[in-house]
């Protein structure tokens, strides 16, 4: 009988060790926390989107992206509904995002964890891996408190999102003492950190709206939904979903700034026309009550404010290049972005073991028997279930190759 042991107790790690222990292999999952899955009930804010209906490589983000493409033909989101309904999860699709009918990340947790009691999986809980080296075709891995020797070793160590969590980066360094290669490891589904004292006034609105990534001057990514206003910049889905950009850029010292469009479901023409009939219906009005029923209150003050307009104004007597800067302003809102939020606030990292260093079955290229699954490569998915699909995708493919030696 293979032994295999999994390094790192997260989404990706508990599904490589059922998956191998499923195909025959003694299993040992060893975690540096209390207990394995512990980020897991934080995901999908603690409703855990599983997957989605709605599965394509181009929902992922890499330096190369054509191991996502072959990891989803054998293990999508078919596959990951077939696994959880034959753990007992039942499932329910809501407009394409799949949760559990509970809506508790919890109940995944759980479900989990029978299925490694099930199988008997060993779990070494509260070790801290220092060292894994190879001799005569076996592994030995070192631990702060004891050694194990095995036949295949999964690295699923995650990145260094969420530390306190568990993914405190140590993988990195694991992987790079058998030869591997790491892409700049940076924060990713992040805030933005954003130059503007007027953040301060406007913190605490949300409005939807479109944000487009612009680096040094390119258009590199938008995205469109409910935009969050913070004291310190901007954050919400839409700028989750482009903040790997802003974060790759930083990190190579580029210019970086984001558009933000307040009115996206109409364009620049039709806003024009909509201000025009304002004027002739409420010209009458200040500032301050011509944009009541517009935009957030505080939205519009800081967007009046930004186009020297006074509140108390009346808007038959405002310059037409003020109005038309007002437009602007509505349409094409410029903030500098100066940082992103560390990894705490991350909710996974861009970056990390460069992916065409793994074959198809995530087996090392460089040590036969050493697999790398999960957010320890350097694949990213977009919000919406699929940074968990490729957990549970990765770990299911090692698991299944690692206790059967190929």
């Amino acid at each position: 009988m293979r032994h295999v042991v999994v390094v790192g107790g997260g989404a990706s790690g508990i599904v490589a060790a059922i998956s191998a222990a499923r195909n025959g292999a003694k299993v040992t999952l060893i975690e540096h926390k209390d207990r394995v899955g512990k980020k897991l009930l934080s995901t999908g804010n603690g409703r855990c989107n599983l997957t989605n209906t709605y599965m394509n490589s181009e929902c992922f983000r890499s330096d190369d992206i054509s191991l996502v493409s072959k990891v989803l033909e054998k293990f999508g989101t078919h596959e990951t509904i077939l696994f959880f309904e034959e753990l007992g999860a039942f499932l329910k699709d809501r407009n394409g995002y799949v949760y559990p009918f509970s809506d508790q990340a919890s109940t995944v947790l759980d479900v989990l964890r029978m299925e490694l009691d099930r199988l008997h999986v060993s779990i070494a809980a509260n070790q801290k891996v220092k060292n894994i080296t190879k001799s005569k075709q076996q592994f030995t891995i070192k631990t702060d408190q004891e050694c194990f020797v095995s036949d295949a070793v999964i690295l699923a160590t995650g990145g260094k999102a969420a530390s306190v969590l568990g993914s405190d980066g140590s993988g990195y360094d694991l992987a790079k003492n058998f030869g591997h290669h790491i892409s700049p490891v940076v924060p990713a589904l992040v805030q933005l950190k954003c130059k503007g004292d007027y953040f301060k006034q406007i913190s605490g609105v949300r409005t939807q709206a479109k944000v487009s990534l612009y680096v040094d001057q390119s258009l590199i990514s938008s995205d469109v939904g409910e935009l969050q206003l913070t004291n310190y910049g901007i954050s919400g889905i839409p700028v989750f979903q482009i903040s790997r950009y802003a974060a790759k850029a930083l990190y190579e010292h580029k210019t970086v700034f984001a558009e933000l469009d307040f009115l996206p479901h109409i364009g620049e023409k039709e806003l024009e026309e909509l201000i025009e009939n304002r004027l002739q219906k409420h010209g009458h009005k200040t500032a301050e009550d011509f944009m009541t029923g517009l935009l957030h209150k505080k939205l519009a003050t800081m967007l009046l404010k930004e186009s020297k307009i006074p509140l108390h104004v009346v808007m038959n007597d405002v310059y037409v290049e003020k109005i038309n800067y007002l437009i602007k302003l509505c349409k094409r809102f410029q903030v500098t972005v100066l940082d992103t939020n560390d990894f705490e606030q991350a909710q996974v990292c861009a970056g990390g073991v460069k992916t065409v260093e793994v074959h198809e079955t995530l087996e090392s290229i460089y040590e036969e028997n050493l697999y790398l699954i999960g957010e320890l490569l350097d694949v990213d998915g977009i919000c919406g279930g699929y940074n968990l699909q490729w957990a549970w995708a990765t770990g299911f493919i090692a698991g299944e190759n690692a206790a059967k030696g190929k």
